[in-house]
């Protein structure tokens, strides 16, 4: 079940004064089951790429394809795709509109024809997953904080059981605890569930703590792709276009130069503390 796209170029206002390039010939595939990051400042192209993966997009040229098939032939059922393809916009909590969270998480499968018993167990199924206590389920989504509404529009996209989630900066606003909370449970549901997960972040931190791969954007063009201790040691390309690698990055590249035999290739505070001890020669024997 892999997002696959092959040279899509996007373009606003074509043949106008106002023709801008979103994306520049862009080729990638997202293999079933793995946790991405895409990461580029604002204006890279980020939120246009991932609208094109569910179809929300038509891209000017080149061909997108799930599952092996152009989403874009002849015949082909969008509603379906995104059906597996499941996207949670940066701010989730402006796709909430039910009067009730149970109803909201519900509506989803009803639209995929399941019957009310069924779409209630899925509704229930997915708060649970997101974290959010039975005692919000009657409550009325615009009364929860800003955490909890993103865990009910999460849990609207997840009760659809995707095959893959993309989610568009869902932790933008949240304090460090919130935050923290819902990209844990996310880790969790990609481990158990095996789904394709798609993290956009502007967190260099979360997305070096999370992710297996990270997709870099620049000016609407794929400038890195590899996993985040080799995309993270181009951290002098990253800052050239307005990004950072991890804090970590910049305290072991320092270490190093005042002389201790620090592992510059750490990119999470636990693999900082094992290399900084074992240079200091207190690590595990």
């Amino acid at each position: 079940m892999s997002l696959k796209l092959e040279h899509v170029t996007y373009t606003y206002n074509p043949g106008t004064a106002y023709e801008t390039h979103a994306l520049k010939d862009v080729s990638l595939e997202i293999p079933q089951g793995q946790f991405v990051g895409v990461i580029g400042h604002t204006g890279s192209g980020k939120s246009t790429l991932i609208q094109h993966f569910n179809g929300l997009m038509r891209p000017t040229s080149g061909t997108v394809f799930y599952d092996e098939e152009d989403i874009w032939q002849e015949g082909y059922s969008l509603r379906r795709l995104r059906s597996h393809v499941g996207l949670v916009f940066q701010y989730p909590e402006h796709q909430l509109f039910e009067a009730d969270v149970l109803s909201d998480v519900c509506f989803g499968p009803k639209n995929q024809g399941l019957s009310q018993e069924e779409a209630l167990e899925r509704a229930r199924t997915a708060l649970m997953q997101v974290g959010l206590k039975e005692k919000y389920y009657a409550s009325s989504p615009f009364e929860l904080s800003g955490g909890q509404k993103r865990r009910v529009a999460i849990a609207g996209v997840l009760a659809m059981e995707p095959d893959v989630l993309i989610l568009d900066e869902p932790t933008a606003g949240l304090d460090p605890k919130g935050r923290d909370e819902i990209l844990d449970q996310i880790a969790y549901l990609h481990q158990e569930r095996k789904i394709s997960v798609v993290l956009v972040s502007h967190s260099m931190e979360d997305i070096a703590r999370y992710v297996e791969r990270i997709i870099v954007m620049n000016q609407g063009e794929k400038l890195f792709d590899g996993v985040p201790k080799e995309v993270f040691s181009h951290y002098k390309e990253l800052e050239a276009i307005g990004l950072a690698a991890p804090q970590i990055t910049y305290i072991m590249h320092a270490l190093k130069e005042k002389g201790l035999e620090a592992d510059i290739s750490a990119i999470t505070v636990e693999e900082a503390r094992n290399s900084i001890l074992k240079a200091l020669g207190r690590g595990e024997k």
